[in-house]
């Protein structure tokens, strides 16, 4: 009996571990599953769908709840096969929607289907507060506290310094009593300063020394006079180039396109921000839009729950120009991101990672929001120029032009401006 008791205890503790390692295994699968899901849902249902807010397609929290998971499996990867087999809730479902036909997805098999939806019952992973690895919050506010205490510091060395002496110098003259010897009183301040006033010599040092001061605080006044290095005004939405351009790593040409065609890098319609933030909103815990997207849906009149603009509401976006040229200075940024970029590379020393733009505009993937980084002076410019060389430019149009030129000049051929870029419109129109 005694054997079959033991034999049974096992079996019973087998069974249970058993049952927890199967219990372990099903959560990290059910994990894996919604942690793949939210992969796939990023990648092909983003453009249509949220989780808690309708976009073209509906609102996908609780679909399974709405839906069997058997239709499912069918509808994402092909809806409109389901809708033209004459499926009742499929007909249903995409009248409801506007009667818009959904992407097929051929290339997502059940289990694909099924991590999708085991990301959207889960819905998107919240931080946990204070875990490891968790961002902490910039703080690059120097301390009030802390000048304080320096300036309190030095004011109290030199209260130290001034009582030490008075002590020395009283001690000086209580030793110098008892020996005996007499002591001069001390000339007042106020006479001193009228003697040395009174040197011709002292005056006229005094004189040089305050030209010189006011000289040179007048000179650097005057040569800083509009270099507005790291001026960085208040826009009216705080566009965060860390996040688009550093982390998201969109390319400044997408924002910038006229820098590579044009003089003007431009600035863009508030359309192009459409492009991400029509599905892109930010919400915050309570359901709400971002304020600072909210800002651009104010300014086209457009509505994100009926998907809708109205153009009575439309008001234009007062950004603050950040880097401003005087009117009498041309710069072409084409001429320098597209024909220059390879040699700017070099003189700069920019990554092959880097846009060109870094070399005058500094690293604006890691600025929070944009300032002027270069002075953007003539001497500034001019240095550039003396120190970029051009010499081993290859497959340039540019500086093919210009070689030719200069081998038909040596030959005594005919040169004419249009050859030298003369039809370019900025030449004249800019």
């Amino acid at each position: 009996m005694r054997d079959i008791s033991m034999i049974l205890k096992n079996v019973w503790k087998s069974l249970f571990l058993f049952s927890a390692i199967s219990v372990i295994a099903v959560s990290t699968v059910n994990a894996q599953d919604a942690a793949a899901g939210r992969t796939l849902f990023k990648a092909k249902c983003t453009s249509c769908h949220a989780l808690d807010a309708k976009m073209i397609g509906p609102a996908l929290t609780g679909v399974s709840d709405r839906h069997p998971e058997d239709f499912l499996l069918k509808w994402i990867p092909n809806s409109g096969a389901l809708i033209a087999s004459g499926d009742p809730a499929a007909v249903k479902l995409f009248n409801e929607n506007g009667k818009i036909a959904m992407t097929a997805f051929p290339e997502l098999d059940e289990a694909k289907v099924k991590d999708i939806l085991a990301y959207i019952k889960e819905g998107e992973p919240k931080p946990k507060a204070g875990a490891e690895g968790a961002a902490a919050p910039k703080d690059d506010t120097t301390s009030g506290l802390s000048i304080a205490g320096i300036v309190a510091i030095v004011l109290v060395a030199i209260v130290i310094l001034v009582i030490l002496g008075r002590a020395s110098k009283l001690l000086e003259r209580l030793i110098l009593q008892k020996q005996g010897i007499e002591i001069e009183e001390d000339v007042p301040l106020k006479v001193g300063v009228r003697k040395m006033f009174k040197n011709k010599k002292f005056v006229m040092f005094f004189i040089l020394c305050l030209i010189i001061a006011l000289g040179s605080w007048g000179w650097m006044g005057m040569w800083n006079t509009g270099v507005h290095t790291g001026y960085q005004p208040v826009q009216p939405i705080k566009f965060s180039h860390e996040l688009h351009a550093g982390i998201n790593q969109i390319d400044c040409q997408y924002c910038h396109s006229g820098a590579f065609k044009s003089k003007n890098a431009s600035i863009p319609s508030l359309n192009v921000c459409m492009n991400c933030h029509k599905a892109v909103q930010a919400r915050t815990e309570d359901g709400q839009v971002s304020p600072e997207i909210k800002k651009i849906y104010n300014a086209l009149g457009y509505d994100p729950e009926t998907q809708k603009y109205d153009k009575s509401k439309e008001k234009p976006m007062e950004w603050v120009r950040v880097h401003n040229l005087p009117d009498f200075a041309y710069f072409n940024h084409s001429q320098h991101v597209v024909v220059a970029e390879d040699a700017i590379r070099k003189a700069k020393g920019l990554q092959p990672t880097e846009p060109v733009c870094f070399a005058c505009h500094g690293p604006v993937n890691t600025m929070e929001e944009i300032y002027q980084y270069s002075p953007l002076t003539m001497k500034w410019c001019i240095n550039c120029h003396k120190e970029t060389d051009i010499s081993g430019q290859k497959n340039n149009a540019f500086y093919a032009k210009v070689i030719e030129a200069h081998e038909k000049i040596k030959k005594g051929e005919k040169i004419t401006p249009a050859l030298l870029g003369g039809l370019e419109c900025g030449k004249c129109h800019y």
